[in-house]
């Protein structure tokens, strides 16, 4: 039911766009387009990128036809990464910290306890913003890749099968991470022995016991089924964050001024409506997972929430605050 609503919304938002016209002398070939991301289709994240491409080819009068691939189909999180800097794919979505393979800065954004709550969290990743300004100016240089938008895809919490209610109590126990660095460094900021997986590659883990546990946001343990493997969830709410979505800079060059404002107009209405659905898909998820036995432990449950967040703060001070110290007092100054 919660897919077909969020479905007919989606379906709602791409009816009431009024088609455009592209502007002349279209310069890129816009009938190859392929944007490829990790999640599955009826997840936001995934549906955020259908609503791209169904916007973009209503507003184009359908000269601009993107093809999306859900599911890792193009390559994991640092091939999908790679592809739209080499530009054989032309969009794709990932963290910030899988960008930062591509211009290291980037993973910063994905500090753990770093944003104040998702409206200073989305101040942040605006591509007006200070700070996204700066970081898009260097992923160009350095990787030939463009920020595009950014939409808030949740906060992530700690799952395994049985209660870790604090710091002490992950000790000796793998726990999937993102493999990059600032995923390893917080997992074991949390008390655990980080183990790198790709998402594709998480259910395996899971199952076979190479993990114990794994870290993602609510919405993402929900549409991926990791609920129904995982029985309990501890709200640590370490990283609060945001897709970047990302295009090959020399397609988007390649455009007419016409059609790159267009773009960035369609951008703009999926960064607004994809937040809104992560955040309501966020308080609905848990409460289904609650109904179908998932324990969830917060604070009020005997989560040592401060504990948490002492434990990872001294790690990220040790292994990234000479790195990303400026860029963090960027962050705390965007009010």
């Amino acid at each position: 039911m919660k897919s077909s609503l969020r479905t007919m919304a989606l379906a709602a938002a791409v009816g009431a766009v009024t088609a455009g016209t592209m502007g002349d002398g279209l310069a890129a070939d816009t009938t190859k387009m392929r944007y490829g991301h990790m999640n599955a289709p009826g997840s936001v994240a995934g549906e955020q990128a259908q609503m791209f491409a169904d916007l973009l080819a209503e507003r184009t009068n359908g000269a601009m036809k993107m093809t999306v691939y859900p599911s890792s189909q193009l390559g994991k999180l640092q091939e999908q990464a790679e592809g739209v800097s080499m530009g054989s794919i032309t969009m794709s979505h990932n963290t910030a910290a899988g960008i930062g393979s591509l211009y290291a800065p980037f993973a910063a954004l994905d500090t753990p306890y770093l944003y104040r709550d998702v409206d200073h969290l989305m101040k942040v990743v605006d591509v007006d913003s200070p700070v996204m300004k700066t970081l898009n100016e260097g992923l160009i240089k350095a990787a030939g890749t463009r920020v595009l938008y950014a939409f808030y895809f949740g906060t992530r919490q700690l799952t395994a099968n049985k209660a870790f209610p604090s710091p002490e109590s992950l000790a000796g126990t793998k726990i999937r991470a993102i493999p990059f660095p600032i995923y390893m460094s917080t997992v074991a900021g949390l008390g655990a022995i980080p183990v790198p997986v790709n998402f594709s590659e998480l259910p395996t883990a899971l199952a076979t016991g190479v993990v114990s546990g794994q870290e993602n946001p609510i919405e993402t343990i929900y549409a991926s089924k990791i609920y129904e493997v995982q029985s309990h969830i501890m709200l640590t709410g370490h990283i609060m964050g945001a897709e970047i979505v990302v295009i090959n800079n020399k397609f988007w060059e390649g455009l007419d001024p016409k059609s790159r404002d267009i773009m960035a107009a369609v951008a703009n209405e999926v960064r607004v409506k994809a937040t809104k659905m992560e955040l309501q898909a966020e308080k609905e998820d848990l409460e289904i997972m609650k109904k179908a036995g998932v324990t969830v432990i917060g604070e009020a449950e005997g989560l040592k929430l401060a504990a948490f967040k002492a434990s990872v703060r001294k790690v990220v001070q040790e292994r990234l605050a000479d790195k990303y110290g400026d860029l963090y007092k960027m962050i705390e100054a965007i009010k």
